[in-house]
Order: structure tokens, then C-alpha cells, then sequence
């Protein structure tokens, strides 16, 4: 089987890196619209055996034409490209994978369920860290309780060596960054589906030293179909994001001035779009490089067999100095490579649109991180 990798930035050359050491296709791809990138992945990913190739995904008629030569897309490029490629590698019988990003997008696709089937064309949507990873980890405590109280999902990506005032290292699009502390969060309680403003509710979480005080808080994204999947099985849920301590209230009094608006306003006779000038101050200040760790917990609480008990999951993944992949690009770029994989060796068959919780098997995907030294601590009470 052949495979194509959409997007040669951080997220693209992990999965490329881990295609290239674990997979069994015959031709894995790499595109970029930009020629620049393409070379610096090729310079990342050395001697792999991999092929490279320029594409704007907004060409309709050169995306549909180098779709028709993959049995599987995954797309590591901005969210509001999905929903077309999606309709696009329905259309030519591929299969397709997504990092996710956004709620409304994923609500699309789903509805395009039905078409895929028809086409024999299996796609699943956020494919990451969270959702993605997060979702798995959920699923597998569905399937273990009987009846469940709550859910509760804690992620984070933060650098090691901290640089004051954000204490916060870019891991991904800072658009995206902006995009889940300005729009609302889902939280499930009680069957009820209900919004809740993001960057409220900052609580204090602990791991290992030098984690030992972290704050978490509301963010959008994290859950995306989980409130909606689980929605009569799990009677609570929701979704914070972790950060070091005094990261949510100094950011947020930014976005309080309005520094997170798509809505031009006019200075000095020229339109100026705040969001835009957010995101440019912030590349300037806030560091790119440096090793990082993301920190995972999800807690949960439930009955099986009449029995009262607590599950925590729990995470510490690390930057790899020898390959020089941060943690962020292992811990969101692996698990859509090794769901690619499951495909590939028909451990996934279902067509159709499917979420991870709906379609992911829980015991192969964990296994598999394991062999990537991605450790998750199972640990019931």
C-alpha cells in the first residue's frame, strides 16, 4: 500500500519518522505547498526511505490527482482544509486520516458517513494527542466500567526550562493555541451537553518533580466528539488543558483586550486584524526550539461488579535529543501513524466515518505505544 503524508512541518515529519521505522507500505509520501519545507524535512528525516512532493491542497484538480495514486492520506495541514479533503479522498477511494482541530469540521465529515461506506473508504478524524490519544484512553474506560460518574481529561505540552512571562514553548500552530483559548469548551454532566467558556476554572494538578504544581483549566477541542459518543454512558466529562502555574490569567488578559479577534478594526486608515498581530508579536517572543515533556492524566471513577473504583491514567513523555522530535510531535504524530498502520494491516476494517472511540482498538494501539517508549501508567483503586 502506498501512503501520503499532507503537511512537512513538525506533526508531518513525525509521522513520516514513524512510518519510515515502523510500517510495511510500499511508498510513503511527503507534500508541502512550499519547497522550503519540503527540504528541511528531507534534511530531518536523513536517509528514510521517502518520497517528496510539492502540492497545494488548495488545487483541487492536483489534490484529486495525487489522492488517485494513495490507498491512504493523512492530512497534518490546517483543520479548515479537512472537511474538502475529506469529500476529495472519499470521491477517489482513499482512506483518510486527520489531526482534528476543530468541533464544526468533524461534525461535516461525520455526515459524509454514509458516502464513505458506499465507497468502501474507511475516515477518522482527530487522530492526535487530544482528541486522539485522549479519546482511546477514554474508550478503554468505557469498555472496562459497568456504569461511570466522571471522566476527567488533564493535557499539556509545557518546555522544560521555562522562559518567563508565558513560561510556554511553541509545540504547534499558534492559531490553533488561540483558537482553544478563545472559543467555547464542551463539558457533558448529566446528559446535557453544555458550553463553557474556555480559560475559567484553573485548578492545581501535580505529577513528578518538576511537575509537582502545574494548573490546568478549560480549554475547546480536547473532547470534540467524546460528549456526543459517551453522552448516556458517561454521566460526567470534560477537558483541561495544563500549563505552569500564572500561564492562564497572563494570557488571558490578552485575549480580554481582544488580541484573539478575526474582526479588523481600522488604525491609521488600514485595516488591522488583532489576532494577526497576536500571533506575530507572539513568534517573536515566545521560543520555537527547546526540549519539551507533555503531561497526561485522566481521571475517572465508576462501578463494575457493584464495586466502587478509581482509574487514573497518567503520562510524562519526554523531547528525543537523538532524533530531535519533541514530545508534542511524538505524543500527536505517532498515534495517527500507528491508526494508518491498524488500516493497513486490516486491524481497522469499518467503513465509513469513525471517531477513535468509536473504531480504535484499545489493547493494539496501547501496545503500540509502548514500543515507541510512550508509557501510559494504568493505575486502579
Amino acid at each position: 500500500m502506498k501512503i501520503l503524508i499532507l503537511g512537512a512541518g513538525m506533526m508531518g515529519r513525525a509521522i513520516a519518522f514513524d512510518l519510515a521505522n515502523f510500517s510495511k507500505f510500499d511508498t510513503i509520501t511527503i507534500s508541502d505547498k512550499d519547497n522550503k519545507m519540503l527540504k528541511e524535512a528531507k534534511r530531518f528525516l536523513k536517509n528514510k526511505s521517502i518520497g517528496y512532493e510539492i502540492l497545494d491542497s488548495s488545487n483541487k484538480v492536483r489534490t484529486e490527482k495525487l489522492f488517485r495514486e494513495y490507498d491512504i492520506v493523512i492530512s497534518a495541514i490546517p483543520y479548515f482544509f479537512n472537511y474538502f479533503l475529506t469529500k476529495t479522498a472519499i470521491i477517489n477511494n482513499t482512506h483518510f486520516l486527520d489531526l482534528g482541530g476543530n468541533n464544526k469540521v468533524v461534525e461535516k465529515q461525520i455526515k459524509l458517513s454514509n458516502l464513505a461506506e458506499k465507497n468502501k473508504v474507511i475516515v477518522i478524524p482527530d487522530c492526535g494527542l487530544a482528541p486522539g490519544l485522549v479519546s482511546i484512553i477514554t474508550k478503554d474506560i468505557v469498555e472496562y466500567f459497568d456504569e461511570i460518574d466522571y471522566v476527567k481529561i488533564r493535557v499539556g505540552g509545557i518546555p522544560l526550562k521555562p522562559i518567563p512571562p508565558f513560561n510556554y514553548q511553541v509545540v504547534f500552530s499558534l492559531n490553533g493555541l488561540i483558537n482553544e483559548y478563545v472559543e467555547d469548551a464542551l463539558v457533558l454532566d448529566n446528559k446535557k451537553i453544555i458550553s463553557k467558556q474556555s480559560m475559567t476554572d484553573i485548578e492545581e494538578i501535580s505529577f513528578k518533580a518538576p511537575f509537582s504544581k502545574m494548573e490546568a483549566f478549560v480549554t475547546s477541542g480536547g473532547v470534540s466528539t467524546l460528549p456526543y459518543t459517551f453522552r448516556y454512558i458517561i454521566k460526567y466529562l470534560d477537558y483541561k488543558t495544563i500549563r505552569y502555574p500564572g500561564h492562564c490569567n497572563m494570557f488571558k488578559s490578552l485575549l480580554e483586550l481582544g488580541l484573539g479577534s478575526e474582526k479588523p478594526i481600522k488604525m491609521d486608515n488600514k485595516d488591522l486584524i488583532p489576532r494577526n498581530l497576536l500571533v506575530k508579536l507572539l513568534e517573536e517572543k515566545i521560543p520555537k526550539k527547546g526540549e519539551d515533556a507533555v503531561l497526561l492524566k485522566v481521571m475517572s471513577k465508576g462501578r463494575k461488579n457493584n464495586k466502587e473504583i478509581e482509574i487514573e491514567y497518567e503520562m510524562i513523555d519526554y523531547f528525543d535529543g537523538k532524533n530531535d522530535i519533541t514530545a508534542m510531535m511524538r505524543t500527536t504524530g505517532y498515534p495517527v501513524s500507528i491508526i494508518a498502520q491498524m488500516i493497513n494491516k486490516k486491524e481497522i476494517t469499518n467503513k465509513g466515518v469513525y471517531t477513535c472511540e468509536s473504531i480504535v482498538p484499545t489493547d493494539i494501539f496501547f501496545k503500540e505505544l509502548e514500543k515507541r517508549k510512550i508509557r501510559i501508567r494504568k493505575k486502579i483503586v
